[in-house]
């Protein structure tokens, strides 16, 4: 048998090995399992995609480094578990939308897509506000605070940015990215309820599920050859 074909069956496992767990009320070991997930989608991708991209890469490295620190939460300080972990999902999710926008035309989205992007802003402003609203009784106005901030902003400026390109490109690819982020963001809102809200099994089965869901786009993107350069020099042009 394949590397790659222990690797996918590997992961399978382990999504529904996490699932189980969760549904006998074992949310701790669940977490384990879930958070091991990407790491080996990550060597599935560096063995199968030969024509690898530098900025999903590194957003692959980045998440998966900030994953498997479940780990070692158990033997470092809160603040460095909380803060660095979530500075490499806001870095990841960053790199993630340098790949999605590097080759689109501002000046084209500026000037076809003004309504758009108008009520992507507005939607995006109300959302944010709703997830502030929901973690302000338990991190208050201290730095975690902020840091949710900023989370929030680039989860949801990686899903506008991919509505935008899939807009822009109108190809497989990017409908993929955009499902893949779309997937992402509806896992991180229920992740939030999870926490914050009620602790239903069901909630974090839902978001472990997304996830997987949104790794498993965002390899097939990577695998989709770039058919599309005359079409893109073109809108470049008009």
């Amino acid at each position: 048998m394949s590397k790659s074909k222990v690797l996918v069956i590997l992961a399978l496992l382990l999504f529904v090995l996490s699932v189980s767990f969760q549904y006998r009320d074992e949310g701790a070991i669940a977490t384990d399992l879930k958070s091991a997930i990407l790491p080996i989608v990550t060597l599935f991708y560096f063995i199968t995609v030969k024509k690898k991209s530098l900025f999903f890469t590194v957003f692959l490295l980045l998440f998966s480094f900030s994953e498997l620190m479940v780990f070692i939460r158990p033997y470092v300080s809160y603040n460095l578990d909380y803060f660095l972990g979530n500075s490499l999902y806001i870095l990841a999710y960053s790199f993630l939308i340098i790949e999605i926008s590097k080759s689109i035309s501002l000046y084209h989205v500026l000037r076809n897509y003004k309504i758009h992007l108008l009520v992507l802003t507005i939607l995006n402003i109300y959302i944010i506000h709703v997830l502030q609203t929901i973690v302000d009784p338990f991190v208050e106005k201290s730095n975690e605070y902020y840091v949710e901030l900023i989370y929030n902003i680039v989860m949801l400026l990686l899903l506008s940015v991919a509505l935008v390109n899939y807009f822009y490109k109108d190809n497989v690819k990017a409908l993929y990215l955009f499902i893949g982020a779309l997937c992402i963001v509806f896992a991180e809102v229920i992740w939030v309820a999870y926490t914050y809200i009620s602790e239903r099994h069901l909630l974090q089965m839902v978001s472990t599920s997304l996830y997987v869901l949104a790794y498993y786009f965002f390899y097939k993107q990577s695998k989709i050859e770039q058919e599309f350069k005359q079409e893109e020099v073109d809108m470049l042009i008009n």
